[in-house]
């Protein structure tokens, strides 16, 4: 018996109108919320822009959703570098036998 990759199920889903059908090892609820999201931020150009083409809201989605990913990253990173600095200056309110390798003296 072979292995057989795993079939899923196509969920479908409309963005801007129209209707796909997405194959996903997610949650079928999973996409339909990214779809919802894609179609949103879609809506949102179109109606900043009525004129515009559709394959170019399409591109000005992407590059909305892109910079919402790249803020959120950047926010990840800063917040980490704040709570490594808050745990190091933990560390050294600890006693020395306690401090681990996290604070230095």
């Amino acid at each position: 018996m072979s292995a057989q990759p795993p079939r899923h199920a196509a969920v479908r889903v409309i963005i801007g109108g129209e209707e796909y059908a997405v194959r996903s090892e997610l949650p079928a609820e999973y996409t339909r919320e990214v779809a919802a999201y894609v179609d949103a931020a879609l809506k949102r150009v179109r109606d900043s822009l009525p004129t515009v083409e559709t394959h170019k809201a399409a591109i000005l989605a992407a590059l909305a959703i892109t910079d919402e990913l790249f803020q959120a990253r950047r926010g990840d990173r800063d917040l980490a570098g704040r709570m490594t600095a808050l745990a190091d200056d933990l560390a050294r309110l600890l006693p020395p036998a306690k401090r681990g390798r996290r604070a230095g003296g």
